[in-house]
């Protein structure tokens, strides 16, 4: 499976978000799907290129090489391909891509897929020039259907006209002759700034209306003639292995249609799921647990611990902080523990697949097409091209739908394979399947030292990490650098805060718990043991929350300008009510700059309450500020979730000890507090939205609990850490 894709050594996660605007052009200039369509019809669509295509009836369907599950992905691209081409936003669709890396390779990747908030990033300027390229064909048809200059033919809300002679025509009465026709050699000039019309604009979203009216289209919704749905029996603890089972009992079931063996499973066919999950439910399962990790979170977490006294791997060393440590009685020590937390998206794994002659098809959420089409290829035995993935809109992934090897894509082509039948195979995971089946965010243990000198300034700074390394031991794990997986370090590595003495050292620790991108990664943990950090550094110094941030960051003008931002829009909600207060954070993360304001009163059982949450973002260019907006208070949600309730644990022997919605807490409706963000102002590229809300809210509740009750929170969840009265 390590063989499926080659990602480029020395390529970092934070390299994804880094591409320059060159790097950003490539393939810009489009290549076109088909150079004659149906050119003699008068009515012929118009595939104009590789991401637009113009429908007789004048609507623009634009394919999406992102997986649309919820960030916006549809609506953000289309309304790019809309401004260029002076498209009515009426007319615009939005449809996922095929899987073609050729095509629609993600440029801060090198393969098709979606992760990293790189999204907008990396198709700003080539879903531009694909519009602008689509408006170029429609007004060269225009000038050769009315035999005038192309030049003094404007475009404008999907109408064609040439105003000296009162010419007109839709989009969809051009689509025959321009099918016919070719690109200029040059490519179309894009349009400056103040000339855009739907950029940087609230555009309503392209799939609300039929994901509310329950017309979008899911995994699950898909019903196909002889088609048998299959549940898997996974092993219950990471690492055991399948000696033996009797389906004896399973068999005896109306409705279940077959029980085979996988590599490392067994699986239920039957008409429907419900029957392939009693049918599973009554399978007699011998396990090999000899090779399975079998320890508990309190053992792992005594281990992170134990290991953690001792160096690391070296990842950053600036000055000498340990001499300055060891001579300075003014330092503060702090241990601070993450546990693993479950993605838990709103819909579980899911996949349907048919293999016909040789030839693979597959629906379902792909995340990165590229790599599921290698991995299925390899189960089937056939080449990468005789796989057609047909993307679906998928319930939130959150990382989940990414894993390094492909995981749940394999298991569904084993799954479709082993049948030996070429009718269609719908897989599902059951929502304790999702809990249970592996691939969390990391434990991790940070352990820091910290000193500060008579004048209250901050010399030295020493932070070690035990925490499991996502890349080690997967196709990825080109992308460590000497040993060091950059998404265990980030936000800490490159500490944003001035100091003299910095050390950063990392453990890589070795569990068998499969571990996977969650959302905004490392800044998960890392994030919150600075942020608190440095809050407990300034209250100790006497020195006010924001403007010693401020100070701290020297010449950092973009965490400044959201900090300043933040300040304002907090300032006009006026004093903090009594029995409360306020926390803030300020992170940068994938390109882009968030500062939070939590505030924070007790509850009746002694946790936090989070009121409100003010927010202030700078992504660059927001392309859709609705979108952004969106993203951050939906970022702010999943990432106050995990602090005050997230724990996925192991019991003694290895078991996960949650299963579902009951006892794997996520944040309820009645917890979700009033959030008020602002966008702050950018010429710069845009940036991504869908992991930088989550990062600052768990240090900005930390930060007010503490001001509030004078407890500095070490221990995550705080229904864990938080010391009741």
């Amino acid at each position: 499976m390590k063989n499926v894709i080659q990602v480029p050594a020395n390529i970092s996660r934070r390299r994804f978000i880094q591409g320059t605007t060159a790097s950003l052009m490539i393939g810009a200039y489009l290549p076109m799907l088909a150079k004659n369509v149906m050119a003699s019809s008068a009515t012929a669509s118009l595939e104009a290129n590789a991401f637009v295509k113009i429908a007789p009836d004048s609507s623009v369907t634009v394919l999406i090489k992102h997986i649309e599950f919820g960030q916006g992905a549809f609506t953000g691209l289309a309304s790019l391909v809309a401004d260029e081409l002076d498209a009515a936003w009426s007319q615009m669709k939005a449809a996922h891509a095929p899987a073609n890396v050729a095509l629609y390779k993600n440029v801060m990747f090198g393969v098709q897929g979606t992760g990293g908030s790189t999204g907008l990033a990396n198709s700003y300027l080539t879903m531009r020039q694909a519009g602008a390229s689509a408006k170029a064909l429609l007004v060269a048809a225009a000038a050769q259907l009315w035999q005038v200059d192309a030049a003094d033919i404007q475009v404008k809300q999907g109408l064609v006209f040439h105003p000296s002679s009162g010419k007109q025509a839709q989009f969809g009465e051009l689509t025959a002759i321009a099918a016919g026709l070719s690109l200029p050699v040059q490519a179309p000039k894009l349009k400056s700034p103040e000339q855009f019309i739907y950029i940087g604009k609230d555009l309503p979203k392209l799939d609300t209306v039929d994901k509310t009216q329950g017309k979008a289209q899911y995994t699950q919704d898909i019903h196909l003639p002889n088609m048998l749905t299959a549940v898997v029996a996974h092993p219950p603890l990471f690492g055991a292995k399948l000696k033996s089972f009797d389906d004896t009992q399973t068999r005896k079931i109306k409705g279940v249609v077959e029980v085979k063996q996988l590599n490392n499973g067994v699986a239920v066919y039957a008409k429907n799921t419900y029957t392939a999950i009693k049918g599973r439910n009554v399978l007699k399962i011998d396990w090999d647990n000899s090779q399975a990790e079998q320890r508990s979170s309190a053992e792992l977490l005594a281990f992170f611990k134990q290991t953690n006294q001792q160096p690391g791997l070296v990842v950053t060393r600036k000055g000498d902080a340990e001499a300055v440590l060891s001579k300075t009685s003014n330092k503060i020590d702090v241990e601070m523990t993450f546990p693993y937390l479950a993605h838990a998206p709103m819909e579980p794994l899911d996949a349907v697949m048919q293999i016909v002659d040789g030839k693979v098809t597959c629906w379902f959420g792909s995340q990165i097409p590229t790599l599921d089409q290698g991995a299925i290829a390899q189960v089937f035995g056939v080449a990468a091209e005789n796989v057609d993935i047909q993307t679906q809109l998928a319930g939130g992934s959150f990382g989940r739908r990414v894993t390094q090897d492909a995981a749940f894509a394999v298991e569904a082509a084993q799954v479709t394979k082993a049948i030996g039948q070429p009718i269609p195979i719908k897989t599902v995971w059951t929502r304790e399947d999702d809990i249970q089946g592996g691939y969390y965010r990391p434990m991790a243990v940070h352990t820091i030292s910290t000193a500060v000198d008579g004048q209250g300034e901050l010399t030295a700074w020493q932070h070690r990490i035990a925490v499991q390394s996502i890349l080690k031991g997967s196709p990825f794990e080109g992308m460590m650098q000497n040993g060091i997986d950059p998404s265990s370090v980030e936000g800490v590595s490159d500490l944003r805060y001035s100091v003299p003495n910095l050390s950063v050292d990392v453990h890589n620790m070795q569990v068998g718990v499969p571990v996977l991108w969650w959302r905004s990664v490392g800044h998960t943990h890392t994030a919150y043991a600075v942020e608190t950090m440095i809050d407990v550094l300034l209250e100790r110094t006497e020195r006010d929350p924001i403007a010693g941030r401020i100070a701290l960051l020297n010449d950092k003008n973009r965490e400044i300008g959201v900090l300043q931002a933040v300040s304002a829009l907090v300032e006009q909600a006026g004093p903090v009510p009594e029995g409360r207060a306020r926390g803030v954070a300020v992170v940068q993360s994938f390109g882009s700059f968030v500062a939070q304001i939590a505030e924070v009163s007790k509850n009746a059982q002694g946790l936090p309450h989070v009121h409100r949450v003010w927010c202030a973002v700078d992504c660059g260019l927001a392309v859709n500020p609705n979108v952004v907006r969106a993203q951050m208070e939906g970022g702010i949600g999943f990432g106050l979730d995990a602090i005050l309730h997230g724990e996925l644990s192991l019991a003694a022997g290895g078991q996960v000890e949650q299963s579902n919605f009951h006892n794997y807490n996520v944040l309820r409706i009645n917890e979700m507090p009033q959030i008020d963000v602002v966008i702050v102002p950018s010429d710069a590229p845009p940036t991504g939205v869908g992991e930088p809300g989550t990062p600052p809210i768990g240090p900005a509740v930390a930060n007010a609990w503490r001001r509030l009750t004078g407890q500095f929170v070490t221990t995550l969840p705080f229904s864990k850490g938080v010391k009741l009265a």
